[in-house]
C-alpha cells in the first residue's frame, strides 16, 4: 500500500513537472528565457514585460517549492515513513493536490496502525493459547495469566479468582496475583454480589472503573507509589457458566486494542478452566473407585471368612445355599420374559413366606396353651417381621401389582405449589451437587389444586427427574407445569382420559438423549436404550415401564420426545381431576366383601383334606392348621401324583392345589380332575404365590372353585375352605 500511494504521488508530481515545463514553454516563446528551478532573464526588459518576467519567475519559483516538497515527502513514504505531510502552501489545483496526498498518508498510518495491533492482538493469543496448552494445576494458570498478561497489557497490579462452592454456596477464592505487596490488602474470599469482582462474577459482564479515588488502591515499587488511571474487572466463562474473575490495574487508560485482546483471551482461559477442572473431577472420581474397590475388597475377605465359619457351623445353610444357586439359575434362564420374571420373584419369595407366617401365627395363638408368654412374644414378633417382609416384597413388585390391577389409587385434593416444593426440597441439592441448573415453572393458566393420588403423581415426577439428572453431565434441567389445550389436546384424546382441564408435566434435560428407535423400548421392563448406559448409570430398566403404567391408572399417558447429543423431554399428561377414584373405591369394597367369614362354631372335624404343593414346608405348615381343627390331612407333591391319590381316597371333601408345580401343575392337574365325572364338584381351590394378571381368570377357567393368594392367612383360609365344605354337604 506504500508503494501504491508512493506511484501515486510521482505520478501527480510528474503531471506537476510537464505543467510548469508547458509555463517555461510560453515563456520563451514570448521571448523570456529560463526554466523550471532557475530565473527568467530578459535583457532590457521594461514595463509589462518585466511585470511578465517577475511572474515567470515568481510561478517558476512556487512550483519549484512545491514539486520539491511533493516529491520529498513522497519519497519517505516509499521508504516507509508514515510520520510525514506536506507542509508547502500552495493554491488552486495544487493545493488540492496536497491535501489529496496528505489524507491518503492519514488513511495508510491509520490501516497501518489497524493492521499492526490485529497482527499484535493474533500473535499474543496464539502465544497463550500455547503457554496454557497442556497445563493440569488451576494454580498455575493462574499465576501464568498473572505473570505474562499482566505486563503485555500494561498492567501494574492483578488478582485472579476462581469460582468454588462452600457450604453449597458460590464463592470466589483468590488463586494468584501480581506486584502484590504486604501494604496491599487483597480479599481472600469474596461472594457474589459482593464488591466490583462479586457483582461481576454475578452479571458475568466486565466492569471498567476509570479515575478511582486516590485511597482506593495504591501500585508501588522501590521508588514509590501512586494510584492506578484504570481498574478492569473480567469475567472468565464457559458455555455461559463462570470458571473465574481477573481483575487488572493500569497507570494509563486501557486501548481499545488491549479490550478486544483481553475479551477475547478470556475465551481462552475459560476453556483452559473447565478442561482442568474437569479433568481434576475425573480424577477425583477415579480415586473414589479406588477407595470403594478397597473397601469393596476388603468386605468381600471378610463375608468370605464368615462364610467358611457359617459353612463348617452350619450344614443346613450350606444346602440351602445350594438349592438359592439353583434357583438363581433358573431365574436366570427365564429372566428374558420380563413380566414372567416378576411372577417368578414373587412366587419364589412368597412361597417360604407362606410357612413362616402360617407357623408363627399358629405359635403365635397358643391354642394348646403349651407356650410361655416370652415363646408367644417370639412367635408374634417373627409373625409380625413376616408381615413386614410381605410388605417389603409387595412395593418392590409394583410392576407385577400393576400389571395384575392391584395397585390401588388413594385420590385427594393436592396443591400444585405442594408439588413445586417437593421438586425444590428432594432434587434442588441433587442438580446443584453435578453444578446443574434446575428450573421449576409452573404457567399462570394452571390451576392451584387438582384431585390425584400424591404418592403416585410423585412416584412419576421423581423418576422422571430423577433420570434427568442422572443422565445429564452440563447444562440444565427444566420442569415446566402447564395447561394443555388446543391440537396438542385433541392429538391426545385417544390415550389420554376425558377431562375439562388436562395437565402437562414436562421434564426437559441437556442430557445424552435416546434415538428415535429406542424411545419405545425404553418404556418395556428391565430395557434401556444401551446396553452400556446400565453400567455406566446404574438402573434396572424398570422405573419408566412403572411410571407409564401408573400414568395409565391415573387416566393419564407420558410421552417422550429426544435428540442424541441434545437432551430429552418427557412429558406427564394427567386430567386435573382423577374421574376413577369412585369406581377403584367400589371394586375395593366389592372385593373385601367376597371374603367369607369363619363362623366362630364352625367344625371341621373328620374332614378329609388334600393337600397339592411341591414344597414341603407349605405341606407341613398348612397340615399343622388343618390339625388343629382335627382334619384328616394327605398330600401330593405334584398334580400328577395328586391324581393318583384322589382315585386312591375318593372320600376327599376339598382340594388344596398349589398352581406352580414340577411334572404336572395346578391348572393342568385341575383340568384332568374335571375330566372324571364323581370330581365334577369336587371343592378345588386354587393356592398360589404367583398373583399375576390372568392368574385368577386361568385358574378358575381350568376348573377351580376358587382362587387365594400367598401367603394365606390361616383364617381367611379356613372361611373358604367352611364355605366351600359347606356347599358341599347342601348338595
Amino acid at each position: 500500500e506504500v508503494a501504491a500511494l508512493a506511484e501515486t504521488i510521482n505520478s501527480m508530481t510528474d503531471t506537476l513537472r510537464t505543467f510548469a515545463d508547458q509555463v517555461t514553454t510560453v515563456a520563451r516563446e514570448v521571448g523570456i528565457e529560463g526554466k523550471l528551478g532557475g530565473q527568467a532573464k530578459v535583457p532590457g526588459a521594461a514595463g509589462t514585460w518585466k511585470d511578465l518576467t517577475n511572474n515567470v519567475n515568481q510561478l517558476a519559483g512556487n512550483l519549484t517549492s512545491q514539486v520539491r516538497a511533493i516529491a520529498e515527502v513522497s519519497t519517505a513514504v516509499t521508504k516507509g515513513d508514515l510520520t510525514r505531510s506536506i507542509s508547502v502552501e500552495a493554491e488552486g489545483e495544487v493545493a488540492a493536490l496536497k491535501n489529496n496526498i496528505n489524507q491518503m498518508i492519514r488513511t495508510l498510518r491509520e490501516t497501518t496502525q489497524k493492521n499492526t495491533e490485529q497482527d499484535w492482538l493474533k500473535t499474543n493469543l496464539a502465544k497463550f493459547s500455547g503457554m496454557m496448552q497442556g497445563q493440569r494445576s488451576l494454580a498455575a494458570v493462574a499465576q501464568l495469566v498473572m505473570s505474562e498478561l499482566s505486563p503485555l497489557v500494561e498492567a501494574r497490579h492483578g488478582t485472579f479468582y476462581t469460582l468454588d462452592v462452600e457450604q453449597n454456596e458460590p464463592v470466589l477464592s483468590l488463586m494468584a496475583s501480581y506486584a502484590y505487596t504486604k501494604q496491599t490488602t487483597l480479599a481472600q474470599k469474596c461472594r457474589l454480589k459482593e464488591g466490583v469482582v462479586g457483582q461481576c462474577a454475578f452479571d458475568k459482564k466486565k466492569i471498567l472503573l476509570a479515575n478511582p479515588p486516590k485511597d482506593y488502591i495504591k501500585i508501588s515499587s522501590s521508588l514509590g507509589e501512586s494510584k492506578p488511571s484504570n481498574i478492569l474487572v473480567l469475567p472468565v466463562l464457559f458455555e455461559g457458566q463462570l470458571k473465574a474473575v481477573i481483575e487488572l490495574a493500569s497507570f494509563k487508560p486501557f486501548s481499545e486494542n488491549y479490550l478486544s485482546f483481553l475479551d477475547q483471551l478470556m475465551d481462552y482461559i475459560g476453556v483452559i478452566l473447565n478442561v482442568i477442572s474437569s479433568g481434576m473431577r475425573t480424577e477425583e472420581l477415579l480415586q473414589e473407585v479406588k477407595r470403594s474397590n478397597q473397601e469393596l475388597e476388603a468386605q468381600t475377605k471378610e463375608l468370605e471368612e464368615k462364610a467358611k465359619l457359617l459353612e463348617v457351623k452350619n450344614k443346613e445353610v450350606e444346602l440351602a445355599s445350594l438349592s438359592l444357586e439353583e434357583k438363581a439359575e433358573q431365574l436366570s434362564l427365564i429372566s428374558k420374559y420380563k413380566s414372567e420374571f416378576l411372577a417368578n420373584m414373587s412366587h419364589e419369595l412368597r412361597t417360604p413366606l407362606n410357612s413362616l407366617l402360617i407357623l408363627s401365627k399358629i405359635l403365635s395363638d397358643n391354642k394348646e396353651r403349651n407356650l410361655t408368654p416370652e415363646q408367644v412374644k417370639f412367635a408374634a414378633t417373627v409373625y409380625a417381621a413376616g408381615g413386614d417382609l410381605l410388605t417389603l416384597i409387595n412395593e418392590i413388585l409394583d410392576l407385577s401389582k400393576v400389571e395384575a390391577g392391584k395397585m390401588s389409587i388413594e385420590a385427594k385434593s393436592v396443591k400444585l405449589r405442594d408439588v413445586h416444593d417437593y421438586i425444590e426440597q428432594n432434587f434442588r441439592p441433587v442438580a446443584e451437587h453435578k453444578g446443574l441448573d434446575l428450573q421449576i415453572k409452573i404457567q399462570d393458566k394452571v390451576p392451584g389444586e387438582m384431585y390425584v393420588d400424591n404418592n403416585r403423581l410423585q412416584q412419576i415426577l421423581k423418576n422422571l427427574l430423577s433420570n434427568a439428572l442422572k443422565f445429564t453431565e452440563r447444562g440444565k434441567v427444566t420442569m415446566d407445569i402447564r395447561v394443555v389445550e388446543g391440537k396438542e389436546k385433541q392429538m391426545l384424546s385417544s390415550v389420554v382420559q376425558r377431562a375439562d382441564c388436562l395437565l402437562a408435566f414436562s421434564v426437559k434435560d441437556t442430557g445424552i438423549g435416546i434415538p428415535s428407535e429406542k424411545q419405545n423400548l425404553i418404556f418395556e421392563a428391565f430395557q434401556q436404550a444401551d446396553g452400556t448406559t446400565s453400567r455406566k448409570y446404574g438402573g434396572t430398566g424398570l422405573g419408566l415401564t412403572i411410571s407409564r403404567e401408573i400414568a395409565r391408572l391415573l387416566g393419564g399417558h407420558i410421552d417422550v420426545e429426544s435428540t442424541p447429543g441434545v437432551g430429552s423431554i418427557f412429558t406427564l399428561y394427567l386430567p386435573q381431576s382423577y374421574s376413577g377414584a369412585e369406581a377403584a373405591t367400589r371394586e375395593t369394597i366389592e372385593e373385601t366383601s367376597q371374603y367369607p367369614t369363619l363362623p366362630p362354631d364352625a367344625d371341621f372335624t373328620g374332614k378329609k383334606i388334600l393337600l397339592v404343593d411341591d414344597d414341603k414346608r407349605n405341606i407341613y405348615a398348612l397340615t399343622s392348621a388343618l390339625e388343629l381343627r382335627k382334619m384328616e390331612v394327605i398330600s401330593a407333591e405334584n398334580g400328577r401324583v395328586a391324581i393318583e391319590m384322589l382315585n386312591e381316597h375318593p372320600d376327599v371333601d376339598l382340594v388344596l392345589m398349589d398352581t406352580m408345580m414340577p411334572e404336572m401343575d395346578g391348572i393342568e392337574a385341575t383340568k384332568a380332575i374335571r375330566q372324571i365325572p364323581r370330581f365334577t364338584e369336587l371343592p378345588i381351590l386354587s393356592l398360589t404365590a404367583k398373583a399375576m394378571k390372568g392368574d385368577r381368570e386361568m385358574s378358575l377357567g381350568a376348573g377351580a372353585s376358587d382362587y387365594i393368594t400367598k401367603p394365606v392367612d390361616p383364617d381367611i383360609l379356613l372361611a373358604y375352605m367352611y364355605t366351600w365344605l359347606s356347599k358341599k354337604s347342601k348338595n
